[in-house]
């Protein structure tokens, strides 16, 4: 099977991972986050097809479920916390001294931070960072459990033959 192929399983995923998180009202205590769902497939391409194709997959991603499943905001804030959150885990993973737990947890962080980021310039409001420690609290969270589903993905998937 071609890369281009497995791209586009990959984003199916990712579109269907969407879909069913923004049905489930996962409600932490804390507005706005969520388990993360999608970062199981952009973790999986990023093991199984390199940085520049899961990098395609998790953009193409944001972007196609923003307009299905959300709005303008949705689709900002989702490029802010998913482009740092897939930098940090592409970083970590080029140094190859991290494992898959930690690197999602990173990714887990990160995304949370480039989502208060991008809040606080929309609303012109720096206060928004006192919200900080838990959404670093609910990164490392949902980013552990997101690790973990997908290192067992991970151990079961063939290696792709391209």
């Amino acid at each position: 099977m071609k890369k281009t192929a497995y791209m586009g399983l990959f984003l199916s995923l990712a579109l269907i991972c969407s879909y069913i998180e923004s049905l489930i009202p996962f409600y932490f205590g804390i507005p706005g986050v969520k388990l993360g769902l999608t970062n199981i497939v952009v973790i999986l391409a990023l093991y199984q097809m390199g940085c520049k194709y899961a990098l395609t997959i998790s953009m193409l991603r944001i972007v196609l479920a923003g307009l299905l499943f959300g709005n303008l905001f949705s689709i900002l804030y989702s490029l802010a916390g998913g482009l740092l959150s897939f930098c940090m885990m592409a970083l970590l993973k080029r140094t190859g001294k991290f494992r898959i737990l930690s690197i999602s947890a990173a990714g887990g962080i990160a995304h949370n931070f480039g989502q208060i980021v991008m809040a606080a310039v929309v609303v012109e409001n720096l206060n928004l960072f006192y919200y900080f420690p838990l959404l670093l609290l609910a990164g490392v969270l949902t980013g552990i459990l997101i690790g973990i589903a997908a290192q067992e993905v991970l151990l079961r998937l063939p290696k792709p033959g391209f």
